[in-house]
């Protein structure tokens, strides 16, 4: 079963197992620092969670917010060390089942994202769908070495 969703004209679909839930969007609160593809924070039920904008994750422009934009809120990394992450998208479409015959390896051209972060191609409901590995997408590691470098103490010796 994979959530599918819309994002900057395309349709993606991540595994169900990874989704904890979907919110509408809210503000988020900026931090400074941040790598560009993580818009800022939200609190969900007391929980600081990092909201990544996955159009800029791609490569392209952020994402304009629109009445139907959500926040996916997904569980990444191995298990023991799981990290909470919400992703915007444009839409979110339905739940669908696609079945592992219908699931193609991912082409190593032609794909307007890094072939690294797509698990497969999926054949539903006479369209394709890019099926995304969560895991890799939302790297913490990859994310934290693309943020921008501290700034020097003050007053630090040079």
């Amino acid at each position: 079963m994979f959530l599918t969703f819309m994002l900057d004209g395309e349709s993606y679909a991540v595994h169900i197992l990874s989704i904890k839930e979907i919110i509408e969007y809210a503000s988020v609160t900026p931090v400074p620092l941040m790598p560009p593809t993580i818009t800022g924070v939200i609190n969900l039920r007391g929980a600081v969670v990092p909201v990544l904008d996955l159009s800029v994750r791609f490569g392209r422009r952020p994402t304009v917010i629109g009445r139907r934009s959500c926040i996916v809120i997904v569980e990444t990394g191995p298990v023991g060390e799981r990290q909470v992450i919400g992703m915007i998208v444009d839409a979110v479409n339905a739940v669908q089942d696609i079945p592992p015959a219908d699931i193609e390896p991912a082409p190593s051209f032609g794909m307007k994202i890094s072939s690294d972060f797509i698990a497969g191609i999926g054949k539903a409901g006479g369209r394709f769908l890019i099926l995304l590995d969560v895991d890799r997408v939302l790297s913490v590691s990859e994310l934290a070495a693309i943020a921008p470098a501290p700034l020097p103490a003050l007053g630090a010796a040079k």
